[in-house]
């Protein structure tokens, strides 16, 4: 090797010491540096209630069925509805648990605290416990949504039906119950989450209103 060859080489080697020498001594980093997940999760929730009243006899025992959903709902990801046939889920914005379980959870807390009833059993029914009446609720809409003038409001709308835990049993309520929209900013889905919450207690408080004081049969 001649004297410039070696010349060459040897700077070639000093650079790449120095080199190591910054990654090392400095922190330098060829990796660009990580970011924090952006993903936030939400649940619904309710008011704070006061302990279940358990009166005496009389007091009516009710099974909530499982909650059913539309099929779009299914996701864990938030919905914003930009126009009648379109929805965008948001990537950042995720329910911490599946709809229908938070949407079953809650009504059965709220169902719970009520004075006129003693205890709400979740599908699967136990095989020993009667019950009085049975709660039906499929969800149609729990979603943000943009109006045509550019606004936006959370959007509530469910199936719900009440019926006795009998065999041919009557209906004590079937109607489609759609919340009043109440405007939201369209960014902030912890409100989102709050206003969605809302909703469900006043279809909760329209279930309520309509069970007798005690079982008929």
């Amino acid at each position: 090797m001649n004297t410039t060859a070696s010349r060459q080489t040897g700077r070639l080697r000093l650079g790449l010491l120095l080199f190591l020498a910054c990654l090392f001594q400095t922190g330098c980093s060829l990796l660009p540096e990580p970011k924090a997940d952006p993903t936030r999760y939400y649940v619904l929730t309710g008011p704070v209630a006061s302990e279940p009243a358990h009166p005496g006899q009389g007091a009516l025992v009710l099974g909530l069925k499982s909650v059913q959903v539309a099929s779009y709902l299914n996701g864990k990801a938030m919905i914003v509805r930009n126009a009648p046939n379109e929805i965008a889920y948001q990537d950042f914005a995720r329910w911490a648990e599946p709809l229908d379980v938070g949407v079953g959870r809650l009504v059965a807390e709220r169902l719970a605290a009520s004075e006129k009833i003693k205890r709400v059993y979740p599908q699967p029914f136990p095989f020993d416990v009667e019950r009085d009446y049975d709660v039906r609720i499929e969800v149609l809409r729990c979603e943000g949504a943009r109006k045509a003038d550019g606004t936006t409001v959370a959007s509530f709308a469910c199936m719900v039906e009440v019926t006795q835990a009998k065999p041919g049993g009557s209906v004590v309520l079937r109607k489609v119950f759609s919340a009043p929209e109440t405007p939201w900013n369209g960014q902030d889905f912890s409100a989102l989450a709050r206003q969605l919450s809302g909703a469900l207690d006043a279809l909760i408080a329209d279930v309520i209103s309509a069970l007798p004081a005690r079982d008929l049969r």
